[in-house]
């Protein structure tokens, strides 16, 4: 079974987040969702929204054995700011980009938190129009302006209408083609 962490904070664009938790946990992916910069499981997004996490990014931290499969850093200008100042999500990033698992950012979150790490360098991605300007000239990333866009083990995607194509992008790597046409099939995507 795959293992996903996904980080939640304050802010937090709430489409961008439970699609790929949604779809992801559908494919019968494991997904955790985290709370960073928080000891605090409950996280408000963008519009509002309250959402109880699994657990504190430091508690899964601290029981964890091996990284996960995929990390999906969802954006919301807010929610970005908020996990690119967690050194401890960004040291997880990092890690996970060193040994080639999936890192995955939607809209703000490829710029604002990403662009903190090592993982755009020398690759293919895209973010919500406006915020590639945030990704320092030094890390050489190739922006491009589509709405999902996979280079290597990265996955980044534009924003909250592209969220579905994202997280079945997700489904399809993790899981493969049948998985993938099974959860596209059983919910009546276009």
């Amino acid at each position: 079974m795959k293992k996903v962490l996904v980080f939640l904070a304050n802010g937090f664009e709430e489409i961008e987040a439970l699609s790929p938790v949604d779809y992801l946990r559908r494919a019968g992916c494991e997904v955790v969702t985290a709370a960073t910069g928080t000891s605090n499981r409950t996280v408000v997004g963008a519009r509002g929204v309250s959402v109880v996490a699994d657990m504190t990014l430091d508690v899964y931290l601290s029981g964890m054995t091996e990284l996960p499969d995929a990390v999906v850093v969802p954006g919301g200008v807010n929610g970005s700011k908020n996990i690119s100042v967690c050194q401890a999500a960004l040291t997880v990033i990092d890690e996970m980009n060193e040994k080639g698992r999936i890192v995955a950012a939607i809209c703000a979150a490829p710029a604002v938190v990403l662009g903190k790490t090592t993982v755009l360098a020398g690759r293919k991605w895209t973010c919500y129009p406006g915020y590639e300007e945030e990704v320092p000239e030094s890390i050489r990333a190739t922006h491009v302006q589509e709405r999902v866009v996979e280079s290597e083990n990265l996955v980044t995607s534009a924003g909250a209408g592209c969220s579905e194509e994202f997280a079945m992008k997700l489904v399809y790597i993790l899981c493969g083609e049948e998985v993938y046409n099974k959860v596209k099939s059983g919910t009546i995507q276009r």
